[in-house]
Parts: C-alpha cells; sequence; structure tokens
C-alpha cells in the first residue's frame, strides 16, 4: 500500500460475524453510506468502455443454479470482454489514467480452458466464434490518449490475464503500474488445480516488483473513483467503482449481465422463476466458486453502490464481460443490454 491512495474502512468486520444474514446487513450498510461518500465527489472527466472481444461460455456458469432444474437449457453463451479507460484527479490534483481489463487475449488464449476448448474447436471457426474488435493500443489510439499517458492498470481479478506485453521490460505501456489486491497476487503465486484451470501461466512472469502495487482491502485512488474489495468470485475480486454526471457505475465480472443484479426484474422466465422460487436477489457468475456467500454479498455490495438507473431500472452495475446476444448464440438470457459507455471527454497529454 501507498500513500497515493486512501483506505476506505466502510466494510471493515462486515463478513466476520457467525449469520449471514448478519453479513448481509452490515454489507448493505457500509455500501449505502459509500455511495453517499462517493456521490459527494465530483465526476471523473473521462470514462469510455471499449469491445475487445467475444468468448463462448458454458451457461452454466454464467447464471449459477438457473438451469439446475431444467431439462432444455443452452449450453454456451456468449461474452462480450470490455476494457475501461478512466481519467480522474489523484488526491493531490494530477491528472491519472487507468485502464480497467485491458485484456491481451492472444496471450491470454494460453489459459488451460480456453486452450483446450480452441484445440477442440476447428481452426476456421476460431474467428467466427471469439471474434476481436479491438485491441487495447486500438482502443487508446481511438480516443487520442497514448501508451505513456497510462499511470495504472488493473483488473476485477487476474483470470485469463497476461500482463507481459503491457508491464514486461519491453511493454507498450512504459510507466503504467499494476494495483492489484494482495489476496489476488498471493492466490496467482500459489493456485490449486480447480483455480488454475482460469488462470493464465507466467502472466506475471519477469514483471519488475516496482510495476505491482498491491492494496488491501479497498481503496479510494483520487476524486470520484475507487477499488472496492468484493471477494468470493475470486478472494482478491474488486469492484471498479467511479462518478459520473448522473451517478455511480460499478464494473465486475461477479455477474455477467443487468439480470444477474437484479433477477426478479429479468424478462428471461428461466431467471425470474428462479429469483422468485429461492429469493435470490443475484445470480452468481459461477466458474470457479471460491467462496459463494461472500461473492452473494459482494453482488449486494455491488448494486446498492450502485443504485438503479431511472432510465432502464436496472442497477448500474456494468459486466466487465457482458452476456450478449450472437448468431452463433442468439438466445442470450439477458433484459439490458449495456454495450459501451461513455462520459465525459479525454483529456490529452
Amino acid at each position: 500500500m501507498t500513500d497515493e491512495f486512501a483506505s476506505l474502512n466502510h466494510f471493515n468486520g462486515a463478513r466476520d460475524t457467525p449469520m449471514p444474514q448478519d453479513r448481509l446487513r452490515a454489507i448493505r450498510h457500509g455500501a449505502e453510506a459509500l455511495r453517499e461518500q462517493l456521490l459527494d465527489d465530483p465526476p471523473v472527466h473521462f470514462a469510455r468502455s471499449f469491445d475487445l472481444l467475444r468468448i463462448p461460455y458454458p451457461a452454466w456458469f454464467a447464471f449459477t443454479g438457473v438451469y439446475s432444474q431444467q431439462l432444455l437449457k443452452p449450453h454456451m453463451v456468449h461474452l462480450l470482454a470490455r476494457m475501461a479507460v478512466v481519467q480522474y484527479d489523484d488526491f493531490e490534483g494530477r491528472l491519472r489514467t487507468l485502464l480497467f481489463t485491458p485484456a491481451d487475449f492472444e496471450a491470454g488464449n494460453e489459459t488451460p480452458y480456453f486452450k483446450r476448448l480452441a484445440e477442440k474447436t476447428p481452426k476456421f471457426l476460431h474467428k467466427a466464434i471469439a471474434p476481436v474488435y479491438n485491441t487495447v493500443p486500438q482502443a487508446l489510439a481511438r480516443c487520442g490518449i497514448s501508451p505513456a499517458q497510462v499511470d495504472y492498470i488493473t483488473y476485477d481479478h487476474l483470470h485469463t490475464q497476461d500482463l507481459r506485453r503491457w508491464l514486461g521490460t519491453s511493454g507498450l505501456l512504459p510507466n503504467a503500474r499494476l494495483l492489484v489486491h494482495r489476496q489476488e497476487l498471493a492466490s496467482v503465486r500459489g493456485l490449486l488445480p480447480v483455480q488454475a484451470e482460469w488462470y493464465c501461466p507466467h502472466g506475471l512472469d519477469g514483471i519488475a516488483a516496482e510495476r505491482i502495487v498491491p492494496f488491501d482491502g479497498s481503496i479510494q485512488l483520487g476524486r470520484g473513483l475507487a477499488l472496492v474489495h468484493t471477494p468470493g468470485h475470486t478472494e482478491g475480486n474488486h469492484s471498479l467503482v467511479y462518478r459520473t454526471g448522473d451517478g455511480l457505475r460499478v464494473s465486475s465480472e461477479n455477474g455477467v449481465s443487468a439480470d444477474s443484479w437484479a433477477p426478479p426484474s429479468s424478462r428471461h422466465d428461466g431467471i425470474r422463476r428462479y429469483a422468485k422460487a429461492t429469493g435470490a436477489e443475484v445470480i452468481l457468475n459461477g466458474n470457479t466458486q471460491e467462496g459463494s456467500t461472500d461473492q452473494y454479498l459482494s453482488m449486494v455490495l455491488e448494486k446498492t453502490l450502485a443504485g438503479t438507473s431511472s432510465s432502464h431500472g436496472f442497477s448500474n452495475v456494468v459486466p466487465s464481460a457482458e452476456c450478449s446476444p450472437h448468431w452463433l448464440f442468439p438466445g442470450a438470457p439477458t433484459s439490458h443490454l449495456w454495450g459501451e459507455t461513455s462520459f465525459g471527454t479525454p483529456v490529452h497529454a
């Protein structure tokens, strides 16, 4: 942890009580308090998301529990992975640029689960199944921000990520540092087999220690921008939170669609019926359930912190990888598509 950031103590001890319902109340209370604090901040200067690539993904993982009692169910859905570019002022008034989930899709193909999937799929179908829309350098160029202008990169968790192209000795982001929860960093260095399925081997190899900034708990990076620890999907998972002109946006991969944070409002019968039958107020993205109770609490934290949109009635939580229709998998169970989002005007060096 460095003096650049401010610690956020709203959730200290909230997960320590034995009774899960007590934890839920404490989490909700902390999220409400942090929401009010961040709404007092000015908006960030600029925030824009870019479509990077599509990823075929088992429906069983995407909407955990929903299809467990259905005989007819989709096998796969499509996730659309995005990167967000955020510019904000730090606490000393300096302009900072952060990239959230800048994926190196070529190196990420070495992730064991996706590598096996690719090997089982005819090569002529690869581009159709997993089309690429933008690379990280292309996305930066589209908003006129140079790679040298990037101060930080961060990921809600390090599934599928290989950072060597960005932060290695000849990396394309020469001044950037990785912000990563200390628990996520520890997990990567000693994975169990069920975790290793989703992490890119050697993704941090050779990256200098000074390019990695571990943090504990939840932190605020500057005016209107925070990283909030939201464990469950992985133990070191964190969510991006930023202030816009109309409220707060929260982003993570704890869920994969707007429906994930508001299942009773879903127009998809299976999701809505599941929520009614179980009382669930969120639907987990469950490829690795390192802590499903914690993940449930974290998603309630996210939706409470984000608030509800006045335009579409769903929570202002934007999945970092969004379930979306594609001609190969047209039946994506989602009621509201976020798509690419944009706020403010980029500040150029």
